[in-house]
């Protein structure tokens, strides 16, 4: 591996641990990993050059649209030495693709954020699964593979209810609860009796659409999960399929899994990026916010932005994203999406997508997989 960038990607997982110099800030890792990748991707020292930036404000950094991602490679080395391709879920022709020279550095940031959202309330092993599809090998979903680190780094264990003597097998389909036919009650109602039976935390992990699918499936009925059940809710709907306000799905699946809504936790990413924003609302864990609003961990910074000038919109007032990511060392550190935001002392509010902008998102994967007919190609 690069020693430059691997020097990065350590500093870069110090600043995440808080043992950092205290020189090694936010602003200091975010402009040294500008240069480090103007220096590297002809593409990214061409646009440094056209916006005429010194890389000597973190403000000033250039940033890379999403849509860059489907039209051209955003790496800082060559296409031999990937060792994974992300590839984005939605309806355009040409998805985008986020390659990696490691995960390491993505494995790291998936842990910290997740465990203060997820997992920090309650400690000792847990029951995780996922109502997603098993992942693909080559594995191409950044969702699918930070779900199969949480299952390994929380669980590790196979579900069973003596799982003494029998390998942890992270792609056994018992544990990824979703497939062409929909999501598998019986495989959630099993893992969420062995959580039960063990005395220990139930984590689910799932988009939202594939969390409606589960209620039209339930229709009504409870499932029969342990008091210290967490849900993690990710993805939306981007208007290709039926739209459930997220206070009410909060709602719906506090009653479906028997627990108060604060444990039906929110989280936002996207495959361009290697940070995760959470919602706050689990009782007792390190974050501390209200529902339907996200927590950018200290290693992103979220900017609201006028789409036409990209200057900071006023406080208060909605913009586009702009993410400065630590993470995206060997990628884009600073990306563009087309997700509205508004920003509330530091928390973030998902406004939606601006008019226009290509539906795409983690939940339109569960999506396809089921064909639903919604009127159009999948």
């Amino acid at each position: 591996m690069d020693p430059e960038s691997a020097a990065l990607h350590a500093r870069v997982r110090a600043f995440a641990d808080g043992v950092a110099p205290a020189h090694d800030g936010f602003d200091r890792l975010a402009l040294d990993i500008a240069e480090f990748q103007r220096q590297r991707s002809p593409g990214f020292a061409r646009l440094v050059d056209s916006r005429g930036s010194l890389l000597d404000r973190v403000d000033d950094i250039p940033a890379v649209t999403a849509d860059v991602f489907r039209v051209a490679r955003v790496a800082t080395y060559p296409p031999e030495a990937d060792c994974v391709r992300f590839v984005t879920s939605g309806t355009t022709a040409t998805p985008g693709t986020h390659p990696m020279r490691t995960t390491e550095t993505y494995r790291h940031l998936a842990l910290r954020a997740g465990e203060a959202a997820l997992v920090s309330a309650w400690s000792g092993p847990r029951v995780v699964v996922a109502l997603a599809p098993v992942p693909t090998v080559p594995l191409t979903s950044s969702l699918g593979f930070m779900m199969r680190v949480f299952m390994e780094a929380w669980d590790g264990r196979a579900l069973a209810r003596d799982p003494g003597g029998v390998p942890f097998d992270p792609l056994a389909p018992e544990r990824w609860l979703a497939s062409s036919a929909g999501v598998d009650i019986n495989g959630l109602r099993r893992a969420a009796m062995v959580a039960s039976e063990r005395q220990e935390p139930l984590l689910v992990l799932a988009t939202a659409f594939a969390l409606v699918g589960l209620l039209d499936a339930l229709a009504g009925a409870k499932l029969p999960a342990p008091k210290r059940t967490v849900v993690m809710v990710t993805g939306g709907f981007k208007g290709r399929s039926r739209e459930v306000a997220p206070h009410e799905l909060r709602v719906a699946l506090a009653a479906a899994f028997r627990v108060p809504g604060e444990q039906i936790v929110g989280e936002y990413g996207m495959t361009e990026l290697s940070s995760q924003l959470y919602e706050g609302t689990l009782p007792g864990g390190r974050l501390a916010g209200p529902a339907g609003l996200f927590m950018p961990p200290p290693w992103l910074r979220v900017t609201p932005v006028d789409p036409v000038t990209l200057h900071p919109v006023a406080r208060g007032a909605p913009g586009i994203a702009r993410f400065v990511d630590l993470g995206n060392v060997d990628s884009a550190v600073a990306v563009l999406t087309e997700d509205l935001v508004r920003e509330h002392d530091g928390l973030v509010e998902l406004v939606g997508r601006r008019r226009g902008a290509t539906p795409r998102g983690c939940s339109l994967a569960f999506e396809s997989l089921v064909a639903v007919d919604l009127g159009g190609a999948p």
